[in-house]
């Protein structure tokens, strides 16, 4: 006798009943770091467990010292974690399964570089582009840094040298240099920290253009709860050291947002319950 099967797996109707989840961007299992040993031991991150799917724009606030740094370090795979997992693209992070843009408070631009040769710099270095850099470099990557330069307002300065620049203008080139391989995810550790106030909230507008252009995954590091409010889409509250995280919560503000939103009552509301929160956690 034959017997007719079904295939279940390619049954819309079992589809829609167990949907296929891709594996998060980042996972951090319980993940945990010790720095020194012996009576020397000092835990930085208690163990910690975190997950950002595609797309995510987490921010991480909390007291200073607590251990927010030490998350972008374990999902840059510059340091590895004491114990736990950790995965990038659902790998181990140093497996470098994904591209990584990354953007701290000093710009660190390379002073005998112009403005252009200094954001290209990813293409020469970062695979796929840098097998095609000496091809490329003057005509379609010299042609991929004008347009991003032009979208941050900075299309009369490619030929400028950093020294030339403000402070505002220079983080607008390093939010490009971050930018300029498309990367997957985007680590960000108080890029807008040693601006003033004006200037900061200019490039939480940019940072906030090119990541609904571009949507790549972000994780942001700040103490700025306002900073944290404007452009992520979560809010991760750290204990004091050794850190963990005690609070994931949603931001329920529709993209984009405009300045003028930080003044409203809900987003007021929002920003008193985390400082309250994080003095809980530092006393």
């Amino acid at each position: 006798m034959n017997v007719k099967t079904h295939d279940l797996s390619t049954d819309p109707a079992t589809k829609a009943v167990n949907p296929v989840h891709p594996r998060p961007a980042i996972e951090l299992d319980a993940a945990s770091v010790v720095f020194g040993s012996d009576a020397k031991a000092v835990m930085a991150l208690s163990p910690t467990s975190l997950k950002l799917d595609d797309g995510d724009f987490v921010a991480l606030v909390g007291p200073s010292g607590c251990g927010k740094s030490t998350i972008l370090r374990l999902v840059s795979s510059l340091i590895k974690p004491s114990a736990g997992l950790v995965l990038v693209g659902g790998k181990d992070a140093a497996a470098k399964q994904l591209r990584i843009g990354m953007a701290f408070q000093n710009p660190t631009m390379l002073p005998w570089l112009t403005i252009e040769q200094n954001v290209m710099m990813p293409l020469k270095i970062v695979s796929p582009f840098k097998a095609t850099y000496h091809k490329d470099k003057k005509g379609a990557f010299r042609d991929r840094v004008h347009a991003l330069l032009s979208q941050v307002g900075l299309q009369d300065f490619a030929n400028h040298y950093p020294w030339q620049l403000s402070g505002g203008m220079l983080q607008r080139s390093n939010l490009c240099r971050a930018l300029i391989h498309e990367p997957d995810l985007l680590l960000l550790d108080e890029p807008f920290g040693a601006l003033d106030q004006f200037t900061r909230e200019e490039l939480w507008q940019t940072l906030q253009d090119l990541y609904l252009d571009r949507k790549p995954t972000v994780l942001l590091v700040t103490h700025d709860l306002r900073e944290a409010g404007y452009l992520a889409n979560r809010i991760c509250v750290m204990s004091a050291r050794p850190g963990r995280i005690i609070s994931d919560e949603p931001v329920n503000i529709p993209q984009p947002r405009d300045i003028g939103m930080i003044y409203s009552a809900e987003f007021v509301e929002m920003t008193q319950g985390l400082r309250e929160l994080i003095a809980q956690v530092r006393s």
